[in-house]
């Protein structure tokens, strides 16, 4: 499938895992090494698919910076420096041998992301697919995947989830729904949307509360299960 792969190289075991499995929920593919001589490996066997390198500094083996140097011989993929110390003369000195970026310890984990979709983004490396929960939209193919299985739906149908998933936690109008999805000009009224929910959620099943029916006003997409999900 169409993901980012990230190379996150970090020693602290429960913080790797940790990581790793929060960027995956949020539609990234992770190759996780514990040890800078395992982290360059990996990087010389995936270094035509690795889209950005999370990169620890203090690593057994051999320290990040010198990975940093290694890597550079090979590649411009993105870099972002992982470390516990921040001074400024060890962040000039990354920076100086082809960093992108640095994070210091502690740091949130949506922090992380943040950065790495800014980098991406920069890099214009950041992939089209958009993940949620279960469901999955790949705007260049028009795709929609439930449980990574691609499910047929109509234009207006695709067209209105990737609406509701990129305003993500927005309760979204029935005018505003309408206005997006079939335009300032269109005729019909805001039943045609709870049509078109109604079709949605069938096709999306199980995950149809996924979207949430907001009484009065209309829809939002929460990425995960409602006990109250009729339109």
């Amino acid at each position: 499938m169409n993901k980012n792969v990230i190379l996150l190289i970090e020693d602290e075991e429960k913080l790797s895992r940790t990581l790793a499995e929060y960027l995956e929920l949020n539609g990234y593919r992770v190759l996780r090494a514990l040890n800078g001589l395992e982290g360059l490996s990996m990087f010389y066997d995936h270094m035509h698919e690795v889209d950005l390198i999370l990169l620890d500094i203090m690593l057994p083996g051999m320290d990040g910076s010198e990975i940093l140097k290694e890597i550079r011989k090979k590649s411009n993929a993105p870099v972002i420096m992982v470390t516990a110390r921040d001074s400024i003369h060890d962040q000039l000195l990354n920076f100086a041998n082809g960093a992108d970026d640095y994070i210091t310890k502690p740091y949130a984990l949506a922090i992380v992301k943040v950065h790495i979709e800014a980098i991406l983004k920069r890099a214009g490396k950041q992939k089209e697919r958009v993940e949620v929960g279960h469901i999955a939209v790949e705007p260049d193919t028009w795709r929609v995947y439930v449980d990574e299985k691609a499910i047929e739906t109509t234009p207006k149908e695709y067209e209105l989830l990737s609406y509701l998933i990129k305003n993500k936690n927005v309760v979204m109008t029935r005018d505003s729904i309408l206005e997006s999805v079939w335009g300032y000009d269109y005729s019909g009224d805001t039943r045609t949307v709870d049509t078109l929910v109604k079709q949605l959620r069938r096709k999306i099943a199980p995950y149809g509360s996924y979207i949430r029916s907001v009484y009065g006003v209309g829809y939002i997409f929460e990425g995960e299960e409602n006990e109250t999900a009729e339109a």
